[in-house]
């Protein structure tokens, strides 16, 4: 799976943003057609993100978040995914709350490809946004071959368990229940975004504690913050430096 250190959420309208995304060198492009697209521009905007999933990025990974489950435009979203000519393209599932949401996906995906005969599968990752989905990280984490991780996503969770003004502190609990079901399954943990779009102090302190919880990498709002997110989330050299020496140490141990 590919490296998720710094991923950049890009609308998928208007037009203009959609194509800036294309050119900036994230770890991941993450095309938005959730909540960035009020409900009479999601058809238009599907067709872009289809058009676009056509073009080069700049980003190695690109991704699209799709609407949730249960809205008019989720089935429509996946198959406009599946059915793109991007050989490797990831579907963000919003709002996921059962192994059944996924079950779902997996069954619309593998209907979509074998219509359009793709070869390679659409992966997924997870947005863990509500109380309901929270408490079953643990079981979401391995409910489908095609997840590749889980995403914590603080607007929305906070909306969902009714909390108001919380500080990067406070969710500790979310953070290690979805850190903890990732690193069981195997797959990746990544950190939603800091709700605001300078590479500001507030902003550091934030991707501080999600790597020195363990966490792969972080979600961005703006190109601007895209550098600091590879610096944290890359292995300093003394780590690497001290890994490397414990392998050494163990095949020492073992001739």
């Amino acid at each position: 799976m590919p490296r998720r250190r710094a991923c950049l959420v890009v609308p998928a309208a208007p037009a203009a943003k959609l194509e800036k995304g294309r050119s900036l060198e994230a770890d991941e492009v993450v095309i938005d057609l959730e909540d960035a697209v009020v409900p009479a521009a999601k058809e238009e905007a599907r067709s872009a993100v289809a058009a676009a999933l056509r073009a080069e990025f700049a980003a190695p990974s690109v991704a699209v978040r799709v609407n949730a489950i249960g809205t008019p435009w989720c089935h429509l979203d996946l198959i406009a995914v599946a059915g793109s000519a991007r050989e490797h393209v990831t579907v963000v599932l919003p709002k996921v709350e059962s192994a059944g949401d996924l079950a779902f996906a997996d069954r619309l995906l593998d209907g979509a490809e074998a219509a359009a005969g793709r070869t390679t599968p659409v992966r997924l990752l997870a947005l863990i946004e509500t109380a309901a989905g929270l408490q079953a990280v643990a079981e979401l984490a391995g409910a489908s071959e095609r997840l590749d991780g889980l995403i914590i996503g603080y607007a929305d969770l906070a909306a969902s368990l009714g909390r108001a003004g919380a500080a990067p502190g406070d969710w500790g609990f979310a953070q290690h229940a979805v850190l903890v079901a990732a690193r069981a399954a195997g797959i990746q943990a990544i950190d939603g975004p800091h709700l605001a779009i300078r590479d500001d102090e507030p902003f550091r302190t934030e991707v501080a504690h999600a790597r020195a919880l363990g966490y792969d990498g972080k979600w961005a709002i703006h190109p601007a913050q895209l550098g600091a997110l590879r610096e944290a989330f890359t292995p300093t050299d003394e780590e690497v430096a001290e890994a490397r020496e414990t392998l050494a140490a163990l095949e020492r141990a073992a001739a």
